[in-house]
């Protein structure tokens, strides 16, 4: 299967998107991966926000004090969010969610890039938690995992290369 393999090897963060803004299509298709991702014991617990106002990738930008600010120029966004109380997999469960998208994504011909959310804040202290949900609206039971900004590529990045993999990262048998 050389196509997952290229796909893997081609998906690299992207933090610099064009003003091309994504088709209805390509939005559904994205979404639709996340939500077809698996979960432990089937529990599908994730919830997801898109967003594609630029005042409010804007702010999002700013959620946390480094890190963040290739969403203001992101066309579109998925907030990824979690409930910690109900399912104690959520951060695995979001994070094949976010991963999946992601792989869509470059599937697609798109970039896209994971800010990590949870556990951050912005340059005055505030948590990132609270500035999503003032921004949209989030009930306090969802724990925000990450944010995926989506867009298509406005900078080159070459695929991981063979000779760069850490084959001394893996352990056979014992560590």
């Amino acid at each position: 299967m050389d196509g997952f393999s290229v796909l893997l090897a081609n998906r690299r963060s992207m933090r610099k998107f064009t003003e091309e803004r994504l088709t209805d299509g390509q939005k559904k298709t994205i979404l639709k991966a996340a939500l077809i991702s698996p979960t432990a014991k089937n529990n599908r617990g994730w919830e997801f926000v898109t967003v594609e106002n630029p005042v409010i990738l804007k702010k999002l930008s700013e959620c946390r004090s480094m890190g963040s600010g290739f969403l203001a120029e992101a066309v579109f966004a998925v907030v990824v969010l979690g409930q910690p109380a109900e399912n104690d997999c959520w951060i695995e469960d979001c994070s094949i969610a976010a991963i999946d998208m992601q792989l869509q994504a470059e599937d697609l011909g798109l970039g896209s890039c994971w800010c990590h959310i949870r556990g951050r804040a912005d340059a005055d202290g505030k948590p990132a938690k609270e500035t999503i949900a003032e921004l949209l609206g989030v009930p306090g039971q969802y724990e925000p995992l990450c944010i995926i900004g989506f867009g298509y590529k406005n900078m080159e990045r070459k695929p991981y290369e063979d000779d760069k993999i850490e084959w001394s990262k893996v352990h056979k048998d014992r560590f």
